[in-house]
């Protein structure tokens, strides 16, 4: 129900004018209420200005104590639940592990009307009349291959420092350790045809670059302290890897080189050492499942 003008009137006049309040309610005693109720509800307004005025009052306090807290004029870390922590000092001591993927097969070929990363299953016919061997199109060993280095504890534990894929044409690919790879194989070589079109895959939401072409060689995005180890089944020397990985120690960041074809020897001459693992030939991915095993164990990774 809307309230009367008058009402509204003798309520800024006594607000204006005190004496003039006190005349009206000496009046107003006997009469019909209207003024009592007008006096009762001034006062419950008053009394919520009073509360909004010390809440403000209060805020204001807390605003000052947190600035205290952080003399830098920065807000404490809980104020931004969006950003992430820097990094405490016992977690940047942590020591990680880097791989190298070498001679992954990411051609790509006009086949019909479309392009696509060629490979051996869908395009045998089309290498073949271009006499070209099927055997040396396996894009499915490197999808295969970041799958077992992104989804292992390792990774999840933090301890990936890097993934570098270099292709069979020379081409170097950064792979940030957080991103998520399609699972099935068609979707990754879409993903892998839009890498090397664009240069460089953004993240969805953001300008975060999850895949990016960079410069060659690869030596100059290792740390200086790296050891780089390479893997070939016709190396000479044949080793138990977690004896080996011991050897080493925490000091130096270790970098693994893994050929990602299905035939063939890494020739990469920037390896410190090459070794084998297995008195047998070993795919990519087991490959790397054992390196991963051997540092889950050493670093108490479950």
């Amino acid at each position: 129900m809307v309230r009367p003008y008058a009402a509204k009137w003798l309520k800024k006049r006594r607000k204006r004018d005190p004496s003039a309040a006190a005349s009206d309610a000496e009046d107003g005693k006997g009469g019909n209420g209207e003024d009592a109720e007008d006096q009762t509800e001034e006062e419950v307004e008053e009394k919520k200005r009073k509360k909004k005025q010390e809440g403000e009052r209060g805020a204001g306090v807390v605003a000052e104590g947190r600035e205290e807290e952080s003399p830098n004029g920065s807000l404490p870390a809980h104020v931004l639940p969006g950003l992430p922590l820097e990094k405490t000092p016992d977690e940047e001591a942590k020591p990680g592990v880097i791989f190298i993927l070498e001679k992954a097969s990411l051609n790509v070929g006009k086949v019909g009307k479309k392009e696509n990363i060629l490979n051996a299953d869908d395009h045998a016919n089309y290498l073949r009349k271009q006499c070209r061997d099927p055997a040396e199109f396996r894009p499915d060993i490197l999808h295969q291959a970041m799958l077992a280095i992104l989804d292992s504890p390792l990774n999840k534990a933090g301890r990936l420092q890097g993934l570098y894929v270099k292709s069979d044409d020379g081409e170097l690919i950064d792979v940030k350790p957080h991103v998520r790879l399609p699972r099935t194989f068609k979707r990754f070589c879409g993903l892998m045809y839009q890498l090397k079109c664009k240069k460089n895959i953004h993240a969805t939401g953001n300008r975060e670059k999850l895949f990016r072409m960079i410069k060659n060689p690869v030596t100059q995005h290792l740390p200086v302290n790296s050891r780089k180890i390479g893997f070939s089944y016709s190396s000479d020397k044949l080793v138990h890897l977690r004896d080996y990985v011991a050897a080493v120690g925490d000091d130096a960041t270790l970098v693994f080189v893994v050929g990602a074809m299905a035939h063939g020897k890494i020739d990469a001459d920037y390896t410190d050492d090459c070794i084998s693992v297995s008195n047998y030939p070993l795919s990519a991915a087991c490959c790397i499942a054992r390196i991963c095993n051997v540092l889950e164990q050493r670093w108490n990774i479950l």
